[in-house]
């Protein structure tokens, strides 16, 4: 009976303290990890060159796919802002997540304006690239992606709408 009730007082015990340590911490530095990684990333990335004025074509041209064992999923959008206009590139995974080196984005903005930005490793879903664009809908973005054999491949070349309805 001495051994039943030592080890439901144990038992007992341990809940006790497995309750009140799970109950002191803090949840705050749990949330705080994730956007402190984001930051620390977002800082490896490269930064915007300055725009300059180019006399490019804003017409696009054709495009190259990956090989599916480097597949990546980009996505391209204009904020629709019309007092601070951005194009927005986002990485959305892929099989070639882990192994593209590189994605650089160029805008060729409707008023001749070139501005360009690269994503670097690590790379992770929802990743993004903010450039500035304009109200008119003929700003071309072309995203160009560095393969692990160093060639590179523009997988994206179309005009971004500034609303889509």
């Amino acid at each position: 009976m001495k051994k039943i009730l030592a080890i439901a007082l144990t038992l007992g015990f341990c809940l006790v303290l497995a309750l009140v340590a799970g109950c002191s911490q803090p949840a705050a530095p749990a949330a705080t990890s994730a956007p402190t990684a984001v930051v620390t990333t977002e800082a490896t990335s490269a930064p915007a060159s300055a725009p300059t004025s180019s006399s490019d074509s804003i017409t696009p041209g054709p495009t190259q796919t990956l090989p599916a064992i480097w597949s990546i999923e980009m996505q391209v959008q204009n904020n629709g802002e019309a007092i601070n206009p951005m194009i927005i590139t986002t990485f959305n995974g892929g099989k070639g997540m882990n192994v593209i080196p590189e994605i650089d984005v160029r805008v060729t903005r409707s008023d001749g304006v070139v501005e360009n930005d690269r994503m670097v490793q690590p790379l992770y879903k929802g990743k993004e690239i903010d450039l500035a664009g304009t109200t008119a809908n003929k700003d071309r973005v072309e995203i160009w992606v560095i393969t692990p054999n160093s060639e590179k491949v523009k997988i994206y070349d179309q005009y971004v709408p500034f609303r889509a309805y």
